[in-house]
């Protein structure tokens, strides 16, 4: 799990476990605004361009959302890069 912060994901094993490129699904949960899944999927075209179907499911107290959605990544810094450009969505609180 990613807590967004401001500092960069860094010293990831991911080279080491997954063999690219490779699908790979991110949470994310932020805030329970309608424009979530948007300002994800705006990210993931910039940064990994494609046909995305994401999954929203709201908390029990309906303050946050989750969603999923899969992505296919080509590198350990591909991915270090979708978990630091998805965190710093200001209503996204942690990618995971």
């Amino acid at each position: 799990m990613i807590k967004k912060t401001n500092t960069l994901v860094k010293d990831t094993k991911f080279d080491e476990l997954l063999d690219f490129p490779c699908q790979m699904k991110f949470k994310i949960m932020g805030l329970a605004q309608d424009s979530l899944p948007g300002k994800i999927i705006e990210v993931l075209q910039i940064h990994a361009p494609g046909d995305y179907a994401p999954t929203i499911k709201p908390s029990s107290k309906g303050t946050y959302h989750s969603v999923a959605v899969s992505v296919t990544v080509t590198s350990k810094e591909h991915i270090e890069l979708l978990y630091n450009e998805l965190g710093n969505i200001d209503i996204v609180k942690y990618v995971l």
